[in-house]
């Protein structure tokens, strides 16, 4: 598929038009997997004021070499494996204390999952582990 990666600040986004998404199938906002030049990311279809994208960040920029702006030739599968997230083992034994809180951890979308899988693991000291376990778990509570 032909497209285009529409900048909006420090952000990018690829364009997905009406046709792209009926190609697609699985509504309007589906679970994508996306090939730029050889780099194959996971992501879903957004909506931003009246335009359908999926997000690109610089780490997928990077890796395929495109920056906003450009127009490029992609492929855009639909994803219909399960999305699993590998958790650090002491957020998980925190978690499994709780119904309430593994539950509501339960309920997050996979990407928001990843993004607190990784901040706890990428930590670099027992602390910031801790501090970060600690802040999930007082997020969660709310």
């Amino acid at each position: 598929m032909k497209t285009k990666i529409l900048q909006f600040g420090n952000n990018t986004g690829i364009l997905v038009t009406e046709e792209m998404l009926t190609k697609l199938g699985g509504g309007k906002r589906p679970l994508v997997t996306v090939t730029i030049n050889g780099h194959t990311y996971r992501s879903a279809v957004g909506k931003m004021k009246d335009l359908y994208l999926i997000s690109l960040s610089a780490e997928n920029r990077k890796n395929a070499g495109v920056k906003g702006g450009e127009e490029l030739e992609l492929t855009i599968l639909l994803d219909t494996e399960k999305r699993e997230v590998e958790i650090p083992v002491d957020l998980k034994a925190r978690l499994d204390q709780n119904y309430a809180l593994n539950s509501a951890f339960e309920k997050l979308a996979p990407s928001k999952k990843k993004s607190i899988a990784m901040a706890i693991a990428d930590a670099k000291t027992e602390d910031t582990r801790m501090r970060r376990i600690e802040k999930v778990i007082q997020e969660l509570q709310k």
